[in-house]
């Protein structure tokens, strides 16, 4: 009896990290994980999703993102080369598995989970990705934030204010983004796709004038050495995101100016208002017909 309860709960949870996975965009999945010093006691994790921020100190370890499920194991390794216990926070950047994947795991490891109330609100029910066409079911209640904020917090450990602020209506209605005050080191999400156009989620909230807003309040609180870890991408610079931002100013308005005569999406990707642009920044996941549909569907709301 206690082998086949065993079978039916790992083919369960076969099937929950199944259905995730092929829930979301292709993306996410990117490579092994591999670890970046950014500056003093903070790291970088690229891997199988969004890019992992870490603090690794006297105080211990906290994350922010924790990628997919599976990618668990390979994370605490290379965890366990930085320091010799287990993370005590996960902050999740938004709701989006390829961020928020393991947080079961690394709460069955003793991590707390931290997140915008929004970001539990959307993991404990059935979201639809509009743009992708795709439904994604509700996370299991032992993966839920228990931890929740509406517009920041900070976590004083290692030596430094870490302050997460909550940026409404940008990549999704739950965003966060971490400051590292002393280290000059920002952690931005899903907000910053470097080089790329990036992914607004409009179903969950997002929207194109809250992405600029979040963009430029981070380029305000910085300077030419802050360094800045995007959700997915490169280690970039102020000037990289300066770049981004001009970027979507620019095909913000575009957008617009191909929408005054009241034309249909289908209207409006036909005029490619965005072809110059799609010559540098469509080469990621998200195209130039694509990017055009997610503003068009913003500006609509």
């Amino acid at each position: 009896m206690t082998t086949q309860l065993i079978t039916k709960s790992a083919l369960a949870l076969f099937s929950y990290i199944l259905i995730i996975t092929l829930s979301l965009p292709t993306w996410a999945a990117d490579s092994s994980p591999k670890t970046l010093n950014v500056r003093g006691h903070i790291y970088m994790i690229t891997g199988q999703g969004g890019n992992i921020g870490v603090s690794s100190g006297e105080d211990g370890l906290f994350l922010i993102d924790d990628q997919y499920a599976p990618a668990t194991p390979t994370i605490l390794r290379s965890l366990k080369k930085l320091h010799p216990n287990k993370p005590r926070y996960v902050i999740n950047t938004h709701w989006h598995g390829d961020h928020t994947g393991g947080n079961e795991n690394f709460a069955r490891e003793g991590s707390v989970v931290v997140a915008h109330k929004n970001v539990r609100t959307r993991m404990s029910q059935e979201q639809l990705i509009k743009l992708f066409r795709r439904k994604v079911p509700a996370s299991p209640e032992a993966a839920l934030p228990i931890i929740t904020f509406t517009q920041s917090l900070s976590l004083f450990l290692n030596g430094e204010e870490a302050e997460v602020v909550h940026m409404p209506h940008a990549h999704t209605d739950g965003d966060a983004i971490v400051f590292f005050k002393k280290s000059n080191v920002v952690h931005m999400g899903d907000i910053y796709f470097a080089g790329t156009f990036p992914f607004i989620d409009t179903s969950s909230g997002g929207h194109i004038d809250g992405m600029i807003s979040a963009v430029s309040m981070v380029l305000q609180r910085s300077n030419p050495q802050t360094l800045i870890i995007p959700g997915h991408g490169k280690l970039s610079d102020t000037k990289t995101l300066e770049d981004y931002l001009n970027m979507l100013k620019a095909a913000r308005q575009a957008v617009a100016n191909s929408m005054t005569q009241n034309q249909t999406l289908e209207q409006v990707q036909q005029q490619r208002p965005l072809a110059e642009l799609a010559k540098v920044w469509g080469k990621g996941f998200i195209k130039e017909a694509a990017f055009t549909q997610i503003i068009y569907d913003s500006l609509s709301q």
